[in-house]
């Protein structure tokens, strides 16, 4: 029995989230160990980085699982990808022995794209959000540059277990740029881990900031209250994508890189 690593990318629309749950609803893990095991002919459990809402997306999810396997990780990869749906990939599957995904990630990096236009948009009905108010550039980026560093984020979430909701968040910012018919401003967030729903309710109060129901005071007291948020935006799950995990033996270096069948990543 050994252990497999392997990056997991994923549109998110028809599951109701990464976790496994009772009933058989439709998540992302039971398409994932449903295909391992009609690939493998065993059981397994996958385990991920990170538990994803419903409807959003992954581009970088990293699971494990283990598995007997004596055939080589690129044939285990094609044989797994033969069997998941064509909204699933799965890709760099590298056996990594003492690997876990959530426990061993240094941190997460998720992306946030808002979509403003007087219009719909049919083709981002799926990966974005779409507003039509006008947004506040300067106050959108001040408010987000002020999430940085380690803090309680009890107001935009809540622990998946426990009640630790201090977390350190090492990037937030927004870039824009000019789309054919609509300006997309995209959010980034990378953080050590996240509490439930916190990027979601982060957007949404700082897309508040933007239109001008909140204002820069307001949203820094609401940051640094150690009690969840009761009202307010939170945003819509479509527009959100699991971009990319980073582990301590990486270093700067992309998680899929160096990671061909047979070689074992510096420090695994």
């Amino acid at each position: 029995m050994a252990r497999y690593r392997a990056l997991l990318s994923y549109e998110g629309t028809a599951y109701q989230g990464f976790q496994r749950q009772a009933g058989g609803a439709p998540t992302i893990q039971l398409a994932v160990e449903r295909a391992v095991a009609e690939a493998t002919s065993q059981q397994v459990t996958i385990l991920g980085a990170g538990r994803t809402d419903s409807g959003v997306h992954a581009t970088g999810q990293v699971i494990a699982f283990d598995v007997e396997w004596a055939h080589g990780e690129d044939a285990l990869g094609r044989a797994v990808n033969a069997r998941l749906p064509d909204d699933i990939a799965l890709w760099a599957v590298v056996q990594h022995d003492g690997f876990h995904p959530r426990f061993d990630a240094r941190s997460r990096t998720y992306r946030y794209t808002v979509a403003l236009a007087p219009h719909r948009l049919p083709l981002l009905r799926y990966r974005a959000w779409q507003i039509r108010a006008s947004l506040d550039e300067r106050a959108l980026r001040e408010a987000a540059e002020g999430l940085t560093g380690t803090r309680d984020f009890a107001a935009f979430g809540q622990p998946p277990q426990g009640d630790n909701t201090v977390r350190t968040v090492f990037v937030s910012e927004w870039a824009t740029a000019e789309r054919p018919g609509y300006t997309e401003w995209v959010y980034t967030i990378e953080a050590d881990a996240f509490l439930q729903h916190m990027v979601r309710r982060i957007v949404g109060a700082l897309v508040d900031v933007g239109r001008g129901a909140l204002s820069l005071d307001e949203f820094q007291a609401l940051r640094d209250r150690a009690r969840l948020r009761a009202k307010g935006s939170i945003a819509l799950p479509q527009g959100l994508v699991l971009e990319y995990v980073r582990y301590p033996h990486q270093g700067d270096t992309p998680f899929w890189a160096g990671s061909k069948a047979g070689e074992t990543p510096a420090g695994g």
